[in-house]
């Protein structure tokens, strides 16, 4: 096998250019064949396999640097970078990570997870490396569904004004998690050109620059060429910002990848490589649905359907049942999401009411002000976003939204941990940059009944609201304690004394196992479903605080800024006869890994809390 003798960085230079397409094909059998076993990103990589292979056999790494948008197209990177011995673990607890990262490997140049990112990493790489006399090629490569992003064209609008070499690839596969939406799509389909427009028009500028009338001149040829090529070669809006534009190029074509390549290398401006790719190559299910093999569960390699078969609704499925039902009840509620109808559960919303869904592509910050706009023009928006993305418009919730209290909704799905994809990706933030906030109400469900119910509740406050609930199957025990939602309201479920448990959200669940060990251990306990993390039940707490010896916050969000420090100020605040012992995520990144191994890790599963409280108790 080919792919045997790549054992380490630059080996693929040693491989005969005939065998390239042999080769392509044996990367994609082995990332089939592992992804299928550990779950991961499976489409992006399959479709990234031949660009990935050019960018190794042009460039010279791991001096050349190559900055990854996202990074989950990111594996034949790995394999070809010497990492195939820690495919087996992938994205697994201690194992290899699904996102590049410069611990790993010197040829991971800038650890990445969000979307839009590269071309501002990679301008930085340039900068520093002329500044440092260095003259290594800078590569970033960015998808079409990123370029919907913001901080992709604030990076675009730098780069045109470079006078050195710097290379960015767009990946165009028409797709970014779901299918691309907007004007940039579009633009990016109308797109046709030809190496021929770009050589006689570099020629013919150096000719006559030479000449005694050359700057004149050139200004003319430059008015009518802008004519003819709006004419001629439609969508040439790179080059009229000052990026030279090459393509679009065949990203199924090592040969001619890496010709093109060493063309752009040759550039002293920057450079836009716009290459055709297709998400899910070479795979049959993942071609015909390349949105549900974005990021796969283990799945059976001959059918593509997944081993795990679904048995219980997840929250995100809950979510989607009661938007249907509020927009029936309500004319006036319209649902945004950032690219992402599948993943928050809006799918089915946009089949049924398509004039009130907005796709807004991958532009968190856009999606929450376009949000705020709609409120202000009448309208009850529901901003359905994944906690690691909402942190994106964290300006646009606070100047847009929460500073003119307008009645936004944000449907804060993948809140918690979320494990696999690692530290980019874990939802651990949001109750602490949104308790930042004046105007803004948070709330978090502790079963799948009360997420209908906060959303019911949601739709009638006026003013910004959050909830936020987890990924996975909905909790659907507790069913027979279904108070009312009310504002600022807790909601007690078990009520003794000694201990008193505040959980909030996710974390009830686990409550009611910390419970069942403490009165196995001969404990008193209450338990409280904190249900509000701003505004906290303060009443709930005071009274707690003169029947308990013990209060314990507990939430799946990092320590500072969140539910636990506002109990533990309270108590302090007012000189209330309890002790508090806090129990949330410690005040850091959180790789990947199974979930139920990272909360034994950092303190917040049922055995490790039980046990801290234990301690708690007997040095008290």
């Amino acid at each position: 096998m080919l792919l045997e003798q790549i054992q380490q960085t630059n080996d693929i230079k040693k491989i005969n250019p005939k065998d390239y397409p042999q080769l392509a094909e044996e990367i994609r059998r082995f990332l089939i064949g592992k992804i299928s076993v550990t779950g991961g990103h499976l489409g992006s990589n399959l479709g990234a396999v031949e660009l990935t292979m050019a960018l190794h056999i042009a460039l010279n790494l791991p001096e050349d640097k190559i900055v990854w948008d996202v990074g989950h197209q990111s594996y034949t990177h790995k394999l070809l970078t010497g990492r195939r011995e820690g495919f087996d673990q992938l994205r697994k607890y201690g194992g290899m990570s699904g996102f590049p990262k410069r611990k790993e490997s010197d040829c991971d140049s800038f650890d990445t997870g969000h979307s839009s990112t590269s071309i501002s990493a990679g301008l930085g790489l340039v900068r520093a490396r002329d500044i440092r006399g260095k003259d290594n090629t800078v590569v970033s490569v960015i998808g079409d569904g990123a370029l919907t992003g913001g901080m992709a064209y604030e990076a675009l609008n730098n780069a045109a004004r470079m006078e050195t070499n710097f290379i960015i690839i767009l990946n165009d596969n028409n797709m970014s998690i779901s299918e691309n939406v907007g004007g940039v799509s579009k633009y990016l389909n109308n797109i046709r050109t030809s190496n021929a427009y770009l050589d006689i028009k570099d020629n013919i500028y150096d000719a006559i620059r030479n000449t005694r009338y050359g700057d004149g001149v050139v200004t003319g040829v430059r008015r009518v060429k802008n004519s003819l090529k709006q004419l001629v070669i439609p969508g040439m809006w790179f080059e009229d910002i000052g990026i030279t534009y090459l393509g679009p190029v065949d990203g199924h074509d090592v040969n001619g990848l890496v010709r093109v390549i060493r063309e752009a290398k040759r550039r002293k401006n920057c450079v836009l490589i716009h290459v055709m790719t297709q998400k899910g190559k070479g795979y049959g299910p993942a071609e015909k649905h390349p949105a549900r093999f974005h990021g796969a569960e283990p799945f059976d390699v001959e059918t593509g359907i997944p081993l795990k078969k679904k048995t219980k609704a997840n929250y995100t499925d809950i979510f989607s049942t009661v938007m249907l039902k509020l927009a029936a009840r309500h004319d006036d509620v319209v649902a945004i999401t950032a690219a992402m109808p599948d993943g928050t559960g809006l799918k089915r919303f946009r089949s049924v009411y398509p004039e009130r869904f907005f796709d807004v592509g991958i532009a968190e910050e856009h999606a929450v002000t376009f949000a705020a706009g709609l409120a202000v023009g009448g309208l009850h928006p529901v901003v359905a976003i994944y906690s690691s993305f909402l942190q994106r418009a964290y300006d646009q919730i606070l100047h847009d939204v929460c500073l003119q209290n307008l009645p936004v909704i944000f449907a804060i799905d993948r809140a918690g941990l979320v494990g696999s994809d690692g530290e980019t990706h874990q939802g651990i933030f949001d109750l602490s940059f949104l308790s930042s906030i004046p105007n803004m109400h948070i709330m978090a469900p502790k079963n799948k009944w009360e997420l209908s119910d906060m959303m019911k509740f949601a739709y009638g406050f006026q003013g910004p609201i959050a909830i936020r609930y987890p990924r996975g199957e909905a909790f659907d025990g507790l069913a027979q304690y279904r108070q009312p939602v009310q504002l600022g309201k807790s909601e007690i479920i078990f009520e003794e004394s000694g201990i008193a448990l505040f959980a909030v959200g996710s974390m009830v669940k686990t409550a009611l196992e910390v419970r069942e060990r403490l009165k196995a251990a001969g404990y008193a306990c209450s338990l409280i479903n904190a249900r509000f993390v701003k505004p906290i039940d303060e009443e709930a707490v005071r009274s707690a605080a003169q029947t308990h010896d013990l209060l314990v916050p507990m939430e799946e969000n990092v320590a500072s800024g969140a539910f636990g420090e506002k109990v533990e100020e309270l108590v302090y605040r007012e000189k209330l006869p309890a002790r508090v012992l806090p129990v949330a995520i410690p005040d850091e990144y959180v790789e990947h890994g199974n979930v139920d191994i990272l909360k034994q890790e950092i303190g917040i599963s049922a055995d490790a809390i039980f046990e801290k409280i234990e301690r708690e108790l007997l040095q008290g």
